[in-house]
């Protein structure tokens, strides 16, 4: 069974984040979009040239299994100021399917806009303090119902494997992580 995603991305956003999480996604099978907000090619937090499928405005009647976003500055705030990545958004959380942020993005965003209220989230350390309605943990990834979010780049595989067993199983998440050779746990219990 074919699982749509879509990974909004901007100029600023933190590139190891987007390619490992569009990497391990297709890596399980899933048929990920990559989508920015203003142009194909973005300039990502550390200078890297990434190339998006489509603009995020293309996308807003496409049904998605998965929305989920990079983190990175400024493009965490190119994010939040999309209309149409908060319209995904808004519309998975109100049709209670997957939706996930890494690193600064569940702060900048999710947060900005009541997507995380009451939940458990993780975030990078230096965003934590923007959180204030929702539980920010420790641990390197947080699950809350159809939340996903971690904390950032270093731990992307393990955040991406988490979104992996979400969308399709356990299983599928190891299968995934024994090909790439990854050691451990990739989320806590």
């Amino acid at each position: 069974m074919d699982r749509a995603v879509i990974v909004p991305i901007a100029d600023g956003s933190e590139e190891l984040e987007a390619v490992c999480i569009i990497d391990v996604l297709r890596r399980a099978g899933a048929q990920v979009t990559v989508a920015s907000v203003s142009g194909l090619q973005i300039v990502g937090s550390r200078g890297v040239k990434l190339m998006a499928d489509r603009l995020v405005a293309e996308c807003v009647n496409d049904a998605y299994d998965l929305v989920v976003l990079p983190g990175g500055m400024p493009g965490s705030e190119h994010l939040r100021d999309s209309k149409a990545v908060i319209h995904l958004l808004k519309q998975q959380a109100e049709e209670e399917k997957l939706y996930g942020a890494l690193c600064a993005a569940p702060a900048i965003v999710l947060h900005h806009h009541g997507l995380i209220d009451g939940r458990r989230v993780a975030c990078h350390p230096e965003f934590r303090h923007l959180i204030t309605n929702a539980e920010v943990i420790s641990g390197a990834v947080a699950v809350d119902g159809n939340v996903i979010t971690g904390r950032g780049a270093g731990v992307a595989v393990e955040f991406s494997l988490t979104l992996v067993e979400y969308l399709f199983d356990r299983e599928k998440a190891s299968e995934v992580a024994e090909g790439m050779v990854f050691v451990g746990e990739w989320r806590e219990g």
